[in-house]
């Protein structure tokens, strides 16, 4: 399904990160038969947010007719 530095999209909150559905993020890592995929997930000036491993399910591809937007990350 995802593969390595793929861009992707996330379906459901993070709140200990102070992520939302929507925030954009990049496949690091692809586990044995897509059981899951770590995802990392930066702010506009490349600082990483943070590292999750996700479901399949708690994640969907970026439109190609998608607008980036950005928005203040509340504190975690």
């Amino acid at each position: 399904m995802y593969q390595e530095h793929d861009q992707v999209v996330l379906a459901c909150p993070l709140p200990a990160l102070g992520l939302e559905p929507g925030d954009v993020g990049v496949v690091v890592h692809v586990h044995p038969a897509g059981a899951a995929f770590v995802v990392e997930f930066m702010s506009l000036d490349g600082r990483t947010i943070g590292v999750e491993t996700l479901q399949a399910s708690q994640l969907r591809p970026v439109s190609a007719s998608a607008v980036p937007h950005e928005r203040l990350r509340a504190a975690a």
